[in-house]
């Protein structure tokens, strides 16, 4: 593979006698990796009932690398949200950000959701993420895959980060920055990426990365960790915007981030923070920094409020509805043009550029309520009265992905739900041991 010769004087430089075998890399085949929503299912039960080889990635305790001869985006597991498809060394920025259940999380670069998905699970149902993407396309994939992870605490937004600051004062307590990049560890999957950075390279990236940084920091709390990451090799684009903040701002410090065999030291002095190689582990290529902001009382004032209505007060039908979910929901809804939605305390109504407002749980019209794909992936099998599970292996399996009726044993009418091996697929409606598709069409198997 032949590189923009200017990047192969800067690598030769950083990489000294490495240079060679950073090259090699590129001769070998891309590393394919998945990572196991554990919102949904562990690890050891993910082991015994996948159907295809899969190996351990050694430094991702739900990460799993498999053979390019299988293709798990096109099993039901996949539909059911288990894992998500993602390269090995991209797994590690959310990963090492120490996300604990009930964390208020940011991810402010979050499309299309590879990183998102995951803070999403750490924090579980107690917790909340607001996952953004400035570009509104992306943000839509963005959304996709949070529902199809079944996180329901979520807010997604489109917008630029200098508006979340004005909401969100010194407000989270983690926060991810996964930031937009030259890209240069794309080049071996990716050839194409070589010709962008040719067009932009490293000091196009560098001047954006430290603005987006920076309003980040601010949206930090007190006593809160924020990780920036990059798929870059650029010392300017990496330690360089490092450096920068550190130095605006003295409240922040490095942090040690949890350490594997073939992570490498950062450059520049900067020894905690982490530089992945594609010629030293089994991944394309990653740059994390972890930072924590100094204790003390915060600055900001917190701009939230929600528009809700109780449980109690929503129409008949859907009351009944809810009836038959077996989880705890709060009191937190909103009824929008028929459109009900479970919401996070921490939404603020009317003031950004929304893709979605908590859980949406679905559609009031003509006096029944219908239920979300949204609402489906974000139950377990054992939280909704009525079930239709089926095997993985069962062809009306495939026939209710590619949304066709099929027959079912159910002696109950009304809205079941659909799940593979006990994992939540989505929506059908029985009738006579019949089952009506329900399942999203936007989402179905062509």
């Amino acid at each position: 593979m032949k590189l923009p010769d200017r990047y192969e004087e800067t690598m030769r430089s950083l990489l000294g006698e490495q240079f060679g075998e950073y090259c090699k890399a590129f001769e070998q085949p891309s590393h394919h990796g998945l990572r196991v929503n554990t919102s949904k299912i562990t690890c050891e039960a993910f082991e015994q009932i996948v159907p295809f080889p899969v190996q351990r990635i050694p430094w991702i305790e739900n990460g799993y690398t498999y053979p390019d001869t299988v293709q798990p985006a096109k099993h039901p597991y996949y539909f059911a949200g288990l894992y998500y498809i993602q390269e090995p060394s991209a797994m590690t920025p959310a990963n090492r950000l120490p996300v604990r259940s009930g964390d208020k999380v940011l991810d402010l670069c979050a499309a299309p959701g590879g990183k998102a998905t995951e803070l999403g699970s750490k924090c579980g149902r107690e917790g909340f993420l607001l996952a953004n993407d400035i570009s509104a396309s992306r943000a839509k994939a963005l959304l996709k895959n949070l529902e199809l992870a079944g996180q329901g605490q979520i807010l997604v937004t489109s917008e630029k980060p200098e508006r979340l600051a004005g909401l969100y004062p010194e407000y989270f307590d983690k926060i991810l920055v996964d930031a937009p990049c030259s890209g240069e560890g794309m080049f071996h999957r990716e050839p194409t990426m070589m010709h962008y950075w040719e067009e932009h390279g490293p000091e196009y990236y560098a001047p954006l990365q430290k603005e987006i940084l920076g309003h980040a920091v601010s949206m930090l709390r007190p006593g809160g960790m924020l990780l920036y990451s990059t798929c870059t090799f650029s010392p300017e684009e990496d330690e360089g915007v490092v450096q920068a903040i550190l130095a605006e701002h003295p409240r922040l410090e490095l942090a040690a981030i949890e350490d594997y065999e073939g992570f490498a030291e950062g450059l520049q002095g900067l020894r905690e923070a982490v530089r992945i190689w594609p010629h030293k582990m089994h991944g394309e290529g990653h740059f994390l920094a972890l930072m924590k902001k100094a204790e003390e009382e915060a600055n900001g004032q917190y701009a939230g409020g929600i528009c809700s209505v109780s449980s109690k007060k929503l129409p008949a039908e859907i009351q009944d509805f809810l009836q038959l979910c077996h989880c705890t929901f709060g009191d937190t809804f909103y009824l929008l043009q028929d459109k009900l939605y479970y919401l996070p305390k921490e939404y603020v109504p009317a003031q950004l550029r929304y893709l979605r407002t908590g859980l949406y749980m679905g559609e009031w019209k003509k006096k029944r309520f219908e239920p979300s794909q949204a609402l489906a992936m974000y139950l377990k099998c054992r939280e909704f009265a009525h079930t239709v599970d089926l095997a993985a292996e069962d062809v009306r399996t495939v026939k209710y992905l590619k949304g066709e009726t099929i027959e079912t044993d159910s002696s109950a009418s009304g809205y079941h739900l659909v799940c593979v091996d006990g994992y939540p697929l989505g929506w059908g409606k029985v009738q006579r041991g019949i089952l009506k598709n329900k399942y999203y069409p936007g989402w179905r198997i062509q």
